[in-house]
């Protein structure tokens, strides 16, 4: 609502158990046709009665049977459907003490029924459209956090996106050369960084022979095994290029990284997903290079990646369905 726009209008909940209090209301507030008048003579309904109709006030009588008019302000004030609603004590009495009772308990304003007619529309009025004005500024703090939280979840959405590859629901490229970069400036030869090249083996002979899309679902279910194997939050995996994938081991000796790439070659293996066009094997198989961050590798994370794909050129040409570790020689 803009801030030129109507407000709503005033809607009074009158508790009071007499009725001519409630008939001379009704009478005094007759001639304004924006303020709308409900009469609550029980005072156990009133609780009920404000959730209900949602009043922009309550004119609340002091002194009534059952339930009196201060328990029931204390009521309002600990129901978070009336917390808010502006109450205004309708009492016989002028007593300070009185007075001092009721707004301790949570009334907004105090008078003496019944007040004039002005003075009463007024008070009514006044409230309403502090209240009204208050339930818009919430609701526009609330409108512009769920717009603020829903811009977020766009913004890590995209990044998710922009990070991730379409097919595989792995790592991409770009996202893998910023990790492998920082994980580089993180770790030294003592404390272990591998990373392992794979390469599904003959897998462009399983397209031409089984077709493209049966070659994204190979590839797929390559990756799925990846994420499987790989499962410390540390370790990064991501497509690098069409049937090939790299695996980032941060904390990681070439040893242990041996033992998670053979692990990796024969749960692909396992799999025993046929293809026919396979110069290893009736199904389909990888090739995994490993190298390890040390002074043979070299002092770069480019030249990392040259070791781990020097070692997987090396297992290819050994016959493939193998893995092979970088070494000087490769």
């Amino acid at each position: 609502m803009s801030a030129d726009a109507p407000l709503p209008a005033v809607v009074v909940l009158l508790v009071d158990d007499q009725a001519l209090v409630g008939a001379a209301v009704r009478r005094e507030l007759a001639g304004e046709p924006d303020i709308r008048v409900h009469h609550c003579p029980n005072s156990t309904e009133a609780i009920e009665t404000a959730e209900r109709i949602q009043p922009t006030v309550i004119l609340q009588d002091l002194f009534m049977p059952e339930v009196d008019g201060l328990t029931l302000v204390r009521q309002y004030r600990a129901n978070p459907h009336t917390k808010d609603i502006p109450i205004i004590v309708l009492s016989g009495e002028e007593e300070p003490a009185v007075k001092s009772e009721a707004f301790a308990a949570g009334a907004n304003d105090y008078v003496v029924k019944l007040p004039d007619t002005i003075e009463l529309v007024a008070r009514i009025r006044h409230h309403s459209r502090a209240y009204l004005n208050q339930v818009q500024r919430d609701e526009a703090y609330r409108a512009l956090r769920d717009s603020q939280q829903q811009l977020l979840e766009a913004n890590l959405e995209l990044l998710r996106l922009t990070s991730v590859d379409g097919l595989t629901g792995l790592r991409n490229r770009r996202s893998f050369d910023d990790y492998l970069g920082t994980e580089w400036n993180r770790s030294s030869r003592e404390n272990g960084l591998s990373l392992l090249m794979i390469d599904v083996d003959d897998f462009k002979g399983y397209n031409d022979t089984h077709g493209h899309l049966a070659g994204d679902e190979v590839l797929k279910t390559v990756s799925d095994v990846i994420h499987r194997v790989f499962r410390r939050p540390s370790d990064l995996a991501a497509r690098f290029g069409g049937e090939e994938f790299v695996v980032v081991l941060p904390t990681t000796h070439l040893q242990g990284a041996q033992v998670l790439a053979e692990r990796l070659r024969k749960s692909v293996e396992d799999l025993e997903i046929p293809h026919r066009a396979s110069k290893v094997s009736g199904c389909i198989t990888i090739s995994v290079g490993v190298a390890a961050r040390s002074t043979e590798t070299g002092e770069s994370p480019l030249a990392l990646v040259k070791a781990a794909d020097l070692a997987l050129y090396e297992a290819k040409a050994a016959g493939k369905n193998r893995v092979v570790v970088y070494s000087p020689k490769s």
